[in-house]
């Protein structure tokens, strides 16, 4: 009898704890699908907008199977530059994706909206996938450009942004000076050769896709510098009427991605904004890079998928060739600096 009755308690107790269980993972599935919403706001540069768009789906499915909650991730685009300074002004981004890490660093120097070791927190220093400067020609490429010293030549009609406030615009700008330094030997046949391109220079758009559009549908200019994914984009939508030209020497751009401390602390959105940026890393995130014409930074799988879509370059970084972005913005885009003398002078 005693036996019976032990029995019976412990199964009873058993039966209360599988209940209380099962109560508690009810209970932890409802809080997880009764979570709030959520909405982002990826604050990016011009060529960046179909990357992001494919990018932004995929992560919000992988964020609800994981999380249950729904994400809303909103897109802001333009210049760089002028991207940066919108930051600083007060819109609310929560990650910036900017074109170069110079960019950012403005946010860390004006308002103190990330800290100084942002680029340390993610893999790559901070730069999930890379790109560099290509030509852009007209079907056939009838005026014969091949290489950088082309489009200094009378009557070439070159259409490029504004490094004052895109970003790609100056990673075209310093690719141009490093291939013109090598082949004629100083900074100040550099300096006149550039001067010479920018002569060549019939707008000046602020930001890459404003170059894209104005050379592409307005049917502006011979040859457009262009970051390689914008490059391909315009053969996949114009068709035949581009051809991509691969000059002799270019430069590694890498963009680079960050969480906006200030506005994730006070927005309660941290969490998510470092595994949205994180997810860029994964496979998937790899792959839409990839297919985006962007180059896959850290998946061996990606890189292997895509890279017969890519021309092997001879590449520079900012680092080798100028000393670093710091530097590089201080010699050649701030307030009288190469740009300016160079510009004001056409």
């Amino acid at each position: 009898m005693t036996s019976r009755r032990n029995f019976i308690n412990v199964s009873t107790r058993m039966a209360a704890a599988l209940g209380l269980g099962l109560t508690l993972a009810g209970s932890l599935l409802t809080a997880q699908a009764q979570q709030p919403p959520v909405t982002l706001l990826n604050v990016s540069y011009d060529p960046t907008r179909e990357l992001y768009v494919e990018y932004n789906a995929a992560f919000a499915k992988y964020w609800k199977a994981k999380t249950g909650q729904d994400v809303t991730i909103k897109q802001s685009h333009g210049g760089s530059g002028k991207q940066a300074r919108s930051i600083i002004d007060g819109l609310d981004a929560d990650v910036a994706t900017l074109a170069l890490a110079g960019d950012t660093d403005a946010l860390v120097k004006n308002g103190g909206w990330l800290s100084a070791d942002w680029q340390k927190k993610l893999p790559h220093n901070s730069s999930p996938y890379t790109s560099t400067i290509v030509l852009a020609v007209r079907q056939g490429n009838p005026k014969g450009i091949k290489d950088w010293d082309d489009l200094v030549k009378p009557g070439i009609n070159v259409i490029t942004p504004n490094p004052k406030t895109s970003g790609g615009a100056r990673w075209n700008y310093l690719a141009a000076w490093e291939f013109a330094k090598r082949k004629y030997g100083s900074d100040a046949k550099a300096k006149e050769f550039v001067a010479k391109l920018y002569g060549n220079v019939s707008v000046l758009d602020t930001g890459a896709r404003g170059s894209t559009i104005t050379f592409a549908q307005r049917a502006q200019g011979d040859v457009l510098i262009a970051w390689e994914n914008e490059a391909y984009l315009l053969e996949k939508e114009f068709g035949a009427k581009f051809d991509v030209v691969a000059p002799s020497l270019s430069i590694l751009a890498e963009p680079a991605v960050a969480v906006v401390d200030k506005n994730v602390d006070k927005k309660g959105t941290r969490a998510i904004s470092e595994e949205y940026l994180k997810y860029l890393y994964s496979e998937e995130g790899q792959d839409i890079a990839g297919k985006n014409f962007y180059r896959p930074a850290v998946s061996q799988k990606a890189i292997a998928k895509y890279a017969k879509q890519f021309p092997k370059l001879n590449l520079f970084t900012i680092d080798q060739a100028f000393g670093g972005w710091t530097k590089a913005d201080k010699e050649h885009f701030a307030d009288g600096g190469s740009f300016d003398q160079i510009y004001t002078k056409k």
